[in-house]
C-alpha cells in the first residue's frame, strides 16, 4: 500500500503554481448572469460564496490550419446565447501531474491547438445590478505560469475567493505555449498575406495582447472597470508581465502590473531561428528543423539533416513544419525533467517586443508602458525544482525524498534564489524606480512553516518555494490543495494569506498597496534608493515567522558576485565556485546586452580562466 499522495505530486503542482483542475464537468446556468459582450450573448454559472462565473468564453478564432502561426484573429460574433459553464480545452503541452489525475497519461500529449478562451469571475449581480460608472471594479487578469510550455487557465478556480473576498473582477486567461506560442522560421511568412506581428514569432504575446482587448472592451458588462485593469501572472506568467510591461501593441490595455516569481528573459531572433554552432538556441526552429528530418529517415545523422534542409526551398520547409502535428513537432524537443521541454520564447523582433532586453529598456520612462508596478520573488525559489533533481536528492523506496547533503542544498538553494531575487525584484525595481517615480513596490515571500510529511521535513525540502506564495494571494490556504496545512500553522497562514490577498487588491484597486483595504496592515511603502538603510520592500511572513515587515537589504549582481568569491565551501573546489557564477553570467544574457564573457574571466581575480564557461555548463544537471 502506497502512502496518500498530496505531497507527492506537490512540488510538481508548485511548478505551475497551481492546484490541480478539477475534472472537466458542465455546470447548471444561472440565467441570473447572462451578459451582453461584444460576440453576443453569454450565460454563466453559480459558483460558491456569491460568485458568478463565466468559463471557457473564445477571445480569438482558433489559430488552427492557415492560422496557426500568425497572429491570433478576434472571436467572430455567435448565434444565440454562449453556454460559457464549461473550461475551455487547455492549449497543448506534455500531460504532468498538474493537468489531472489520470496516471496513464503522464508524459503524453494533452489539449488542443483550439485553445484561446478566458474565464471571467465576478460578484454575483441581478443584471439590473450590475455596477456602472464609479461603482465598477477593479480587474485582475491573472497569466498562468508553467515555463510557457504548460498550465492552463482553467487550473485557477481560486480565483472565485480573490473576488469573493475582495470585492474585485479577475480574468484567468490561456495562451498558446511552447512552440505553438513562440516559433519563429522565415520559411512560415514567405507570402504578402504575413504581417509584421506574424513574422515576429510572438504568438502566446500576442493572445495576451488580444486577450486583453477584449477585457478592455467587455469587462463593464460583468461589472468592471476597463479603465482599472492589473496584469498579474507567476512565474512564466509573470515573466509574460514583464513582456507586456515592454510590448508596443500592449500599451493602454492595463493600469497595474505584479510580477511574482519572474524574470524580464527574452531572446534574440536569431537565437530562436539558427543551429547552436551558429548561435541559436537548444529548441529553435533551425535546430527542431533538423531533429525532425532525422526522426522522419530523411537524413542519417546532423550534417545529412543540415545538406537536406539546404536542399529546400522556403515552400517546402514551410509545408513540411505545417504538416506536422503539434505532438510530432513536440516530441522531437527534450522535455527535461519537468515537461517544460526546451524551446525558446520572447523574441525582441522589434515589433511585438523591442530589439532591447528589458534590463536596458526601462532606463527611460517614454520607452516602455510605464504603470504602477509590484515585483517579488520567495526566497527559497530554487528548493522546487531541487526537490525533484536527482543530484540533490534520493527516494527512498522510489518515494520518499531525501536530501542527499542539506548543507549544500541549502547552500545551492541560496545563491540561485539570491540571484533569482535580482533578476525578478531587486534590479527591475531599481530600474523602475529611476524611470517612474514613487510607482515600484518589492516584495520578498519567507513563510516556511510546512509540516514534516511521512518523515520528511518540508519546511527544508521545500521552506519559502516556488509557488508557494499563489495559494496565499488568491485567499485560498483553507482549500490547502498542496498538503501543508495543518494545527501548527493553520492561523499563521490564514493571518498572512487575509494581508497578501489584501494588499494585492488594494494595488490592483489604487495603484498602491498602501496599508491594504482596511488601512489596517503595516505601510507597504515603495522601492527607495535614498540611502543605504531604505526600505525597499516588504518581507511576508505569519506571526510567528516576524510577521509583515518592511526590509532594506537589496541584492544586487556585485553582491551576489562578492559572495560568490568569498564563499568558504568552494575554497577546496574552486571549478564548482566558477560553475557556480557561470550560471549567473548565462543567465545574466537573456536580461540585458551588458553581461558578457568578459565578467566570468575577471571572476575572482582570473581564478576561472582555466575552466571555461561553456565546458562546466554542458552536461551538467545541477541547476
Amino acid at each position: 500500500m502506497r502512502p496518500p499522495r498530496p505531497w507527492i505530486s506537490l512540488v510538481v503542482l508548485l511548478a505551475a503554481g497551481c492546484h490541480r483542475p478539477r475534472a472537466a464537468e458542465v455546470h447548471p446556468q444561472d440565467p441570473s448572469s447572462e451578459r451582453a459582450v461584444a460576440q453576443g450573448k453569454v450565460v454563466g454559472l453559480l459558483d460558491r460564496d456569491g460568485v458568478h462565473a463565466w468559463l471557457g468564453i473564445p477571445y480569438a478564432e482558433p489559430p488552427v490550419g492557415p492560422l496557426r502561426w500568425r497572429a491570433p484573429s478576434p472571436q467572430r460574433p455567435w448565434a444565440g446565447t454562449f453556454s460559457a459553464v464549461q473550461f475551455g480545452h487547455a492549449c497543448v503541452q506534455i500531460h504532468t501531474p498538474i493537468s489531472g489525475r489520470d496516471d496513464d497519461l503522464r508524459g503524453k500529449m494533452m489539449g488542443s491547438e483550439d485553445c484561446l478562451t478566458l474565464n471571467v469571475y465576478a460578484p454575483r449581480f441581478t443584471p439590473q445590478g450590475v455596477p456602472a460608472g464609479k461603482e465598477r471594479l477593479p480587474v485582475m487578469v491573472w497569466i498562468h505560469g508553467g515555463g510557457n510550455k504548460l498550465g492552463s487557465s482553467s487550473y485557477f478556480e481560486m480565483a472565485r475567493d480573490l473576488v469573493a473576498r475582495q470585492g474585485v473582477m479577475v480574468v484567468t486567461v490561456n495562451y498558446r505555449l511552447g512552440v505553438m506560442g513562440w516559433f519563429r522560421h522565415p520559411s512560415l511568412f514567405l507570402g504578402p498575406d504575413a504581417s509584421p506581428l506574424d513574422r515576429s514569432g510572438n504568438f502566446g504575446t500576442l493572445d495576451l495582447v488580444l486577450a486583453l482587448q477584449w477585457v478592455r472592451d467587455n469587462a463593464a458588462a460583468f461589472g468592471g472597470d476597463p479603465g482599472n485593469v492589473t496584469i498579474f501572472g507567476e512565474s512564466a506568467g509573470a515573466t509574460n508581465v514583464f513582456s507586456l510591461l515592454a510590448a508596443p501593441p500592449a500599451k493602454g490595455l492595463f493600469h497595474r502590473a505584479i510580477a511574482q516569481s519572474g524574470m524580464p528573459a527574452s531572446v534574440t531572433p536569431e537565437a530562436a531561428e539558427r543551429f547552436t554552432e551558429d548561435g541559436g538556441d537548444r529548441g529553435s526552429s533551425g535546430e527542431l528543423l533538423l531533429s525532425l528530418l532525422q526522426k522522419d529517415g530523411r537524413a542519417r545523422d546532423r550534417a545529412g539533416a543540415k545538406a537536406a534542409l539546404a536542399a529546400m526551398d522556403g515552400a517546402a520547409v514551410a509545408a513540411y513544419l505545417r504538416g506536422k502535428t503539434a505532438d510530432e513537432l513536440i516530441s522531437v524537443l527534450d522535455a527535461g525533467l519537468f515537461a517544460m521541454y526546451e524551446s525558446p520564447a520572447l523574441f525582441r523582433d522589434g515589433t511585438v517586443l523591442p530589439r532591447e532586453a528589458f534590463l536596458d529598456l526601462v532606463t527611460d520612462a517614454g520607452r516602455y508602458n510605464a504603470v504602477p508596478t509590484l515585483v517579488g520573488t520567495n526566497r527559497d525559489e530554487l528548493k522546487l525544482f531541487m526537490a525533484l533533481d536527482p543530484a540533490y536528492v534520493d527516494r527512498w523506496l522510489g518515494v520518499l525524498p531525501q536530501i542527499k547533503d542539506v548543507a549544500e542544498y541549502n547552500r545551492t538553494a541560496d545563491y540561485a534564489s539570491s540571484f533569482w531575487k535580482v533578476a525578478g525584484a531587486d534590479w527591475p525595481a531599481a530600474l523602475l524606480r529611476r524611470a517612474q517615480g514613487p510607482s515600484v513596490y518589492a516584495y520578498r515571500f519567507d513563510w516556511d512553516e510546512e509540516p514534516k510529511r511521512f518523515g520528511v521535513d518540508l519546511s527544508v525540502l521545500l521552506g519559502a518555494a516556488h509557488g508557494m506564495e499563489i495559494a496565499f494571494v488568491f485567499s485560498h490556504v483553507d482549500e490547502d490543495g498542496f498538503g501543508v496545512q495543518d494545527a501548527s500553522n493553520r492561523e499563521g497562514m490564514r493571518a498572512l494569506s487575509r494581508a497578501m490577498s489584501g494588499y494585492w487588491a488594494q494595488f490592483a484597486r489604487a495603484g498602491a498597496p498602501g496599508k491594504g483595504p482596511g488601512g489596517a496592515l503595516p505601510e507597504w511603502k515603495p522601492w527607495s534608493d535614498e540611502s543605504p538603510e531604505s526600505e525597499r520592500y516588504m518581507v511576508f511572513d505569519s506571526p510567528a515567522g516576524g510577521g509583515v515587515r518592511m526590509a532594506s537589504q537589496p541584492v544586487t549582481v556585485e553582491s551576489l558576485t562578492r559572495r560568490l568569491e568569498r564563499e568558504p565551501a568552494f575554497d577546496a573546489a574552486p571549478k564548482e565556485r566558477c560553475r557556480a557564477y557561470a550560471r549567473v553570467v548565462q543567465a545574466l544574457k537573456g536580461l540585458t546586452a551588458r553581461a558578457g564573457d568578459e565578467d566570468y574571466a575577471r571572476f575572482a581575480g582570473g581564478a576561472c580562466r582555466p575552466y571555461p564557461a561553456a565546458t562546466l555548463l554542458v552536461g551538467s544537471s545541477r541547476r
